[in-house]
Parts: structure tokens; sequence; C-alpha cells
């Protein structure tokens, strides 16, 4: 509004507006009603009903036969590949046993310490417990019967030692004594009265106070500081002790086995079972079959260990030897079965 005057444009949507308002009313009963002529009457009328005539029910067709069907024509048999059988099961071959396992070289034994006493230096005592001497040697027989011990009797400071031989059986041996391991049960005044050793013919001119061991009677072999030998003349070792058990028997000897399979020193023990004596020349050898694989396996001479004594180990039995005796045996059963 510029002036107090509408635009143009305004009053131009205001005429619309207006026309627009009036012709709206113009078709409403607002500005009076208007009378519409009355539709004619006129009487109804009546439409008869036709009913249609009911036809006869037809008669159901007959039903068509069914058209016959072929026979299926067989199926060839299936036919399924032929599989061969497997072979056999092939019994497995029954391997070899295994090999032996190999014989054993030695046969060790125990000895106890406390049952078992070495001979050499070994104090000896007479009754009364007075040491008289140690035992130095001692003799066996051809069978390894020990049969005299050699004992070295002691004078004053040295002066006047002598070595004397006494039976075997006049000693009595206490392995575990705190005191003398050896005693003598000869009656003093036999002892004083032993017949004294005559001078070895090997020594011209003998050293004052002492004498020269007694001979050893034939068919007798001092044992200590001799050596053992094999079969073939091989060297074993050399004695040097003897192991005496409480009931006076030899149980085993102590080799000395140095420089047999090596230059160190060494010592084995051997059980006394496994000498054994043959005369050769006149003179007791004692024997042992001991060879140097059997002495390498031979466990060492210790004093703090425990003692173990070697034999050779026997041959193993002949195989058939071994088959005989099961079969034998089996025979045995069968035939006290059969007597029942």
């Amino acid at each position: 509004m510029n002036g107090g005057f509408l635009r143009p444009a305004f009053r131009l949507l205001l005429l619309a507006v207006f026309a627009a308002l009036a012709a709206m009313m113009s078709g409403c009963s607002l500005f009076g009603p208007t009378e519409q002529p009355p539709a004619p009457i006129s009487e109804a009328t009546v439409t008869p009903l036709v009913v249609p005539a009911l036809e006869p029910a037809s008669e159901p067709e007959p039903a068509e036969a069914p058209e016959p069907k072929e026979p299926k024509k067989p199926r060839p048999p299936v036919v399924k590949p032929h599989k061969p059988e497997p072979p056999p099961p092939v019994a497995a071959p029954t391997p070899p046993p295994p090999p032996p396992a190999p014989a054993p070289l030695i046969v060790t034994r125990t000895l106890d310490r406390n049952a078992t006493h070495g001979l050499l230096d070994s104090e000896v005592q007479k009754t009364d417990g007075k040491v008289i001497g140690r035992a130095v040697d001692m003799t066996a027989d051809a069978s390894g019967t020990p049969r005299q011990m050699i004992v070295n009797l002691q004078g004053f400071l040295g002066i006047g030692d002598r070595k004397m031989g006494f039976p075997w059986t006049a000693f009595r041996f206490t392995p575990n004594a705190k005191s003398a391991p050896i005693t003598i049960t000869t009656p003093p005044n036999q002892l004083a009265a032993a017949n004294r050793p005559k001078p070895s013919a090997s020594l011209a001119t003998p050293l004052a106070g002492v004498t020269a061991a007694p001979a050893v009677p034939p068919g007798q072999l001092e044992m200590l500081d001799t050596d053992v030998e094999r079969p073939n003349g091989g060297k074993v070792g050399r004695v040097i002790d003897v192991l005496i058990d409480a009931n006076a028997q030899p149980q085993a000897v102590v080799l000395d086995v140095s420089g047999i399979i090596s230059p160190d020193r060494r010592s084995i023990v051997a059980n006394w079972s496994a000498l054994r004596f043959v005369t050769r020349d006149k003179t007791l050898h004692p024997l042992m079959d001991l060879n140097d694989a059997q002495i390498k396996a031979s466990p060492s001479y210790e004093a703090d260990k425990p003692i173990r004594a070697v034999s050779p180990a026997p041959p193993p039995a002949p195989a058939s030897a071994a088959t005989a005796g099961p079969s034998s045996s089996a025979v045995a059963a069968s035939t006290a079965r059969t007597s029942r």
C-alpha cells in the first residue's frame, strides 16, 4: 500500500476471490429453494417367471475302458563287474630267532670280608694269646688240600727269627678276630721241641741267628710267589695271598696280574676251586684256565671294595643236548600219564 492505494496486482487478486465466492453461492440453496417437477406415477406390472422344463437326466456315459498297457519289458539284469578274489594271505616267514646272548666270560662269587682272612703276614698266637710269629706261606698237595703252614717264629729284635713248617691241622682260624686271626693249638712242650729246619744248601754263609725255611716235602707246593699258568704255558698271574675261612679252608687266591694285559699294577681274586695242580718235571704246578679276555673282565681286588672271586665260565652246552633234554622229559611225562 503506497499512499493509501492498493497496488494493482493485489486488487486483481481480491476481485478474483470475490468472483469465486459468488459462483459458489449461486448454486447453493441458501439463495432460495428451486422447484422441480414431480416424477410421473405408473402402475407396476407383474412379469411371469418362466421356469425352464427340466430335461430328463441323461444316462451316464459308459466309462471308457482303459487302454491295455503294454507289458513292461524286463530290464536286463545288472551285471556287476567281477572282482577277482584276493589271493589267500601268505603267511609271513617266521623270523629267525635272535642270536643267543654271548656266553659270560667269567663266573663271580662274593666273599664276606668278615668270614675270610688273608694268610700272608697274619699274626699267629698260642692258645694263651701270646703272639709267636707271622704266617708267611702254606703248602698244598696235588689235590689242592692244604698240608702245612710256614710260620716265621720271631726272636728278639729280629735275632733268632726262623721259619718253621707246622701241620695245617694244628691251626685254628678266626677271620674276624680283633687280635691274631690264627691260633696254633700245638701244646707248648711240643712247640718248643719242634724240629728246627736244616740250613738250605743254597745258603753257603747263612746269616747269624737266621735259619733257612724247611725243605718242602715231596708232592707239596709252596703257594706264595708261585706263578699260575695256563695249560698252554701262558702266565695268568703270581700268587700274592690266600684267603682262608673260619673252617681253615682256602677260598681264593689273590693273583698279581700286572703286565699281563696292561702295564698297570693290578690284582684279582680267583676261586681256589678254579686251580688244579699237575706234576711236571717232578714238581707241582698250579694251572688255571683264565685267558686275557677273562682276566680283563675280572674285577680288581681292592681293600675298600667287596671281594669278588672269579672262575672261568663253563662252556655252553651243545644245542643237540639242549634240544634232546626237553623232548626226553616230554616223552617221560607222556609215558607216565599213559600208565595212569
